[in-house]
């Protein structure tokens, strides 16, 4: 997640990047300081029906996306 968030904190028109939606492993809002100490990150992911409790997305494992499921494991085949 630091990784990633990293990289769109560093995309030149962030405007259309869904950067709210990078949380950490266990759904903490680690990155919420990047939206002008504000509520903003938040705010977005309550607007997409998430809901957020002490910084914490609730039911993360119900949104939780998992590359090696659904891309398959790197290598194979």
């Amino acid at each position: 997640a630091r990784m990633v968030g990293w990289a769109m904190n560093n995309v030149p028109d962030r405007e259309d990047v869904p950067a709210h939606r990078v949380v950490n492993r266990m759904g903490l809002l680690t990155g919420k300081h990047h939206f002008g100490g504000t509520n903003l990150m938040q705010q977005l992911l309550e607007n997409e029906g998430l809901v957020i409790i002490e910084d914490r997305v609730q039911e993360f494992e119900k949104y939780f996306w998992d590359p090696l499921k659904e891309l398959g494991e790197p290598g194979w085949h």
